[in-house]
């Protein structure tokens, strides 16, 4: 079976260096921040594009490659047509949500945001769209209460590799059946920077916990500011110490440890990845 793959980042690799020791791979497309990715195909001589492939980019390194199957993991690119067709087969794509909700970048982490329960990966059918083609197959799995952004994606690289090799054995014994996607129920999350990650101290405090440890460490991480300094906040908990709901939002209402108040209840903060010197009770987190 020859097979090509379009990969970027932790996802990619881990990918990458599990199936090159189990299948023919013809050629692999990736950016140029997956240094790690450049560096294996290098190692092993695995004909390689690298950088944007779109509006004719990648022509010139596609001309006379062709492989039965195409698989994208985490690939940072929308996939034309003409790198599509270079797949004689079937072309599918590893997406990090349950399809069609949370189409976009960056879905597991925008799904602890929003407070869900679930999630999961869906294969489907590249086709020009944004995570839109025909679904293959889908895997759930739970959002503990504990889990990060990065949490998940742990648990995702063993998902991705089993959900491949599903859908690779589906295509040997001909038994794929595709189910169209229902565009009502669509949802759509765009890129997040480090930028995005500042904490709004008056929105509840279980979407403040959520938006904690969806960017905790090693991610950018969610930051507040304390006398212009930038904080970082790796953990926060819920806490049932007492306060006057008068008090504005974002007050420091004890320091040792660092309980801050929002319009239903304190947090405490756990993990600063930036420690804060003399913090002053009544003082406030503000965002700036």
């Amino acid at each position: 079976m020859k097979i090509c793959f379009l990969v970027s980042g932790g996802l990619g690799i881990n990918i990458l260096k599990h199936f090159h020791k189990l299948l023919s791979i013809q050629f692999v497309m990736t950016d140029k921040s997956s240094q790690e990715i450049i560096d294996f195909c290098n190692l092993v001589e695995l004909p390689l594009f690298v950088g944007n492939p779109r509006v004719g980019k990648a022509r010139l390194f596609l001309k006379n490659k062709s492989c039965d199957l195409m698989v994208s993991v985490n690939y940072l690119f929308l996939i034309d047509k003409e790198i599509i067709s270079t797949a004689k087969n079937l072309a599918f794509n590893i997406h990090g949500s349950l399809l069609p909700k949370y189409r976009g970048r960056t879905p597991h982490v925008w799904s602890i945001i929003n407070n869900e329960k679930f999630t999961g990966i869906t294969a489907h059918i590249i086709d020009e769209g944004c995570d839109t083609g025909d679904i293959i197959r889908q895997v759930t799995t739970p959002i503990l209460e504990c889990d990060t952004g990065s949490s998940i994606v742990d648990k995702y690289k063993e998902l991705y590799k089993q959900l491949i090799h599903e859908v690779l054995e589906m295509y040997s014994s001909n038994s794929i059946v595709l189910r169209k996607q229902d565009n009502t129920k669509a949802t759509y999350f765009g890129k997040r920077t480090p930028d995005d990650g500042l904490i709004d101290w008056s929105w509840q405090r279980e979407r403040i916990y959520n938006w904690v440890r969806a960017q905790s460490s090693p991610y950018p991480g969610a930051y507040s500011f304390y006398l212009n300094n930038k904080v970082i906040i790796d953990w926060i908990e819920l806490d049932d110490y007492g306060f006057d709901y008068s008090i504005p939002n974002g007050t420091i209402v004890t320091n040792s440890p660092i309980r801050v108040k929002t319009p239903n209840g304190l947090v405490r903060i756990t993990e600063l990845r930036n420690p804060i010197n003399n913090i002053i009770v009544n003082d406030k987190f503000v965002d700036i």
